[in-house]
């Protein structure tokens, strides 16, 4: 009998002390930023995979609360383990493929299926490296890398270099920029977001970020038309410098 009694001891002792060290690795990862959640639902669409999240260790959220987030077309299953930082949190997010009104969503950039996604980001990263105004590693802002481009000329556009370099310049005023398509975000509060690139850059900044109703693919070179605004800021940290809006694919 006594046998057994040390035996669960053991193992009472044993579980203890691997949530423990679980607990540990949580505590130093929400430190960072990264939240760790459990898949409970699944539904994919076209463009994007909507998660249903309950997160996992997480002392200032509520057991059995769970939220949706949406990520850019990705294959995981109910059970899994995943791992995200920042996003975009969409309140009455309709979608239009589902029919269906969400509460609240988050859109991120990616759910990893590993916590070590961040330390790869920072180790890219060198202290002097080149970062544009919508970068960073802090939540809710994607990691943009400088590509290295030579994206000719427009006659009678704009280079992404000049325009941060001369910003009150064209504050406000409708302008065409030619470049590399680097990110697409489709419908997200009801307009497309690009990111864009020509190889050129002021004092660091290299990426523009142009809001538009049309579609375009990652590694397209397009010419947009549209106004430019400066300093917006849509919360949850996303602050642009320089954006430009509502545009049009001209070319």
């Amino acid at each position: 009998m006594k046998k057994y009694t040390r035996l669960l001891i053991f193992v009472i002792i044993a579980l203890a002390a691997c949530n423990s060290n679980k607990n540990t690795k949580q505590a130093e990862l929400l430190k960072l930023g990264i939240h760790t959640v459990t898949v409970k639902e699944v539904i994919p669409t076209s463009q994007y995979t909507y998660f249903n999240l309950s997160e996992v260790g997480n002392p200032e959220v509520k057991e059995g609360v769970t939220v949706w987030a949406a990520v850019p077309f990705m294959e995981a299953a109910v059970g899994d383990t995943l791992y995200y930082k920042g996003g975009y949190p969409m309140k009455d997010f309709k979608s239009k493929e589902l029919n269906r009104t969400f509460q609240e969503v988050l859109f991120l950039d990616s759910l990893s299926k590993s916590s070590e996604f961040v330390k790869v980001e920072i180790a890219a990263v060198p202290a002097h490296a080149n970062m544009s105004s919508s970068d960073s590693l802090t939540p809710g802002k994607p990691l943009i890398e400088k590509m290295e481009l030579k994206i000719e000329p427009l006659a009678g556009g704009v280079r992404i270099a000049d325009l941060y370099a001369k910003r009150d310049t064209y504050s406000g005023k409708t302008i065409k920029v030619k470049g590399h398509v680097t990110k697409f975000s489709p419908e997200i509060m009801e307009k497309n977001w690009v990111h864009l690139q020509d190889g050129t850059e002021s004092n660091g900044k290299f990426d523009l970020t142009v809001t538009t109703d049309q579609t375009v693919k990652v590694g397209d070179v397009v010419v947009f038309e549209g106004k430019i605004a400066l300093d917006k800021d849509l919360g949850y940290n996303y602050f642009y410098e320089v954006i430009m809006e509502d545009a049009k694919i001209i070319k």
